[in-house]
């Protein structure tokens, strides 16, 4: 991005270079001949010319069309980084979200555990229970606080990698929703226009193949129109003399330095196009996958939401009727477990849903929205 000014200024002096009348700059010549320094008998001699590079019958054109199609390769080139740039910067925004989903299970079963242990220390204190129970309860409470600190430890990774993407820490109220759902076109063909990464290779391509076209012609060095004219004197007392030279140099060609160039241009323009065919592929099988990803993603946070729902409201009734006396501490402690795995499969669901649906507009060149 801080490059792209001046790559800007490169392609549009290119442009220019192909807009101008001559191949490349023109040139002065100047030169002087006296016999002062041998017989000394006034002969003088002074000439200046202007020598022009002439275009190939062809070249101009073809430097043009390069230069353009250089020019809108840069902003394809562009826009595909971006999208690179955003394939990562969600990669680590989803890990966060799950790090963070992670750290806000592991805090809510920690209370809950403390909850339930200072329960049972009470009524172990009435008698109602066993010593073991505690001890039951303050390792359940114990297992609680190192998921937590596991759970802080992964946030903090999760949090300096993003970091490093964005530039700045994330926000703590930043949501954890899914992006608008894309509409999946049903052909891939229908993204050749719009995909970026798809427009890249294309654009690619067509500068490869316009510097075939190029080398195809540029067969010698350009030829020179000379423009020159004499001012001279025989000897002393003589007048000068005026006179004007009009003349053309053409260079021969090389044949095997031209083959070396074409054959270059054509191989860059063919391993483009083999490349342009690979990533269509690649990116029509990514695309299959991320629909298929986001249709599965919808059914299991279903089923998670069902099973989490249930949870709850088991725990609820084993809450009560332990507290009642009617069932013992290792069936509470085993149902508060199922209900902690069931609320963090629900939470993992709705995350994996909301990535998949991410996963799905990268797959369709979409940037990521701002919220």
């Amino acid at each position: 991005a801080q490059s792209l000014d001046m790559r800007r200024d490169a392609a549009e002096a290119r442009r220019q270079v192909a807009d101008s009348w001559t191949a490349q700059p023109p040139s002065l010549e100047l030169a002087g001949k006296t016999d002062q320094l041998s017989k000394n008998q006034g002969s003088r001699e002074y000439a200046a010319g202007v020598t022009l590079p002439l275009w190939l019958p062809g070249e101009r054109s073809r430097q043009g069309a390069l230069a353009d199609a250089e020019s809108k390769a840069l902003d394809s080139r562009v826009s595909a980084t971006q999208l690179r740039t955003a394939a990562a910067v969600r990669d680590a925004w989803w890990n966060w979200q799950r790090a963070r989903g992670e750290q806000l299970l592991a805090r809510e079963r920690l209370g809950s555990a403390q909850k339930l242990a200072e329960d049972v220390r009470r009524r172990v204190k009435a008698g109602d229970l066993a010593r073991s129970d505690e001890h039951q309860a303050d390792g359940a409470a114990a297992s609680a606080e190192v998921a937590l600190a596991e759970s802080g430890s992964l946030l903090a990774a999760a949090t300096q990698q993003l970091r490093a993407l964005i530039g700045r820490l994330p926000d703590e109220k930043a949501s954890d929703g899914p992006e608008i759902p894309p509409a999946v076109p049903a052909d891939f063909t229908a993204l050749d226009a719009t995909h970026p990464a798809v427009v890249e290779l294309f654009d690619r391509a067509e500068v490869a193949r316009r510097s075939a076209d190029l080398a195809s012609v540029q067969t010698r060095n350009n030829p020179e129109l000379l423009l020159a004219t004499t001012r001279e004197r025989g000897a002393f007392g003589d007048d000068y003399q005026q006179t004007v030279t009009l003349g053309v140099r053409i260079p021969f060609g090389s044949e095997s330095r031209n083959r070396a160039k074409f054959g270059l241009a054509r191989a860059e323009a063919l391993e483009t196009e083999e490349q342009l065919r690979l990533e269509r592929e690649r990116l029509a099988a990514d695309l299959e996958t991320a629909r298929v990803r986001v249709e599965s993603s919808r059914i299991q946070l279903a089923a998670a939401e069902r099973r989490a729902q249930l949870a709850r409201e088991s725990r609820g009734f084993f809450d009560k009727s332990f507290r009642l006396g009617e069932s013992d501490l290792p069936t509470r402690l085993r149902i508060e477990l199922e209900a902690v795995e069931a609320e963090r499969q629900n939470a993992r669901a709705r995350i994996e849903l909301a990535a998949a649906i991410s996963a799905l507009r990268q797959a369709l060149g979409l940037l990521p929205e701002q919220k």
